[in-house]
């Protein structure tokens, strides 16, 4: 089942579980989590591939539906790494966040909207 949310698309989202650290990808679209216990230190988006003015920011869902914006709208670096080209956005979160919530992230013109679930 997928619930559309404005642009993003819930139910249809790559997942993965983590304890406050984790990676998921969802096309293009890819997020880490860094962190400890459910206390989450950084979140890192990228997104493969060059794009001008590409903007990402993180949301928090639980149970399948939005709870609120992590951290709102923030201009992407190009970046390039062995030939590989890809924009990146970071964002200092230090903040403790419940069990099972997702915190996901999103690029402006993408309806990809990949999730890293945090556990204990």
């Amino acid at each position: 089942m997928c619930v559309a949310v404005s642009v993003m698309v819930w139910g249809c989202l790559g997942q993965a579980p983590a304890s406050a650290s984790g990676t998921a990808e969802d096309g293009p679209v890819g997020i880490g989590v860094i962190g400890e216990g459910l206390k989450v230190r950084e979140v890192r988006a990228l997104l493969d591939g060059w794009q001008d003015g590409a903007r990402a920011r993180v949301s928090l869902w639980q149970g399948g539906s939005y709870v609120r914006t992590v951290r709102g709208w923030k201009a992407t670096s190009a970046r390039e790494t062995r030939g590989h080209r890809f924009e990146q956005a970071s964002w200092k979160i230090n903040k403790s966040f419940p069990h099972r919530s997702q915190l996901c992230v999103e690029f402006t013109g993408h309806d990809r909207m990949p999730c890293v679930t945090i556990k204990r």
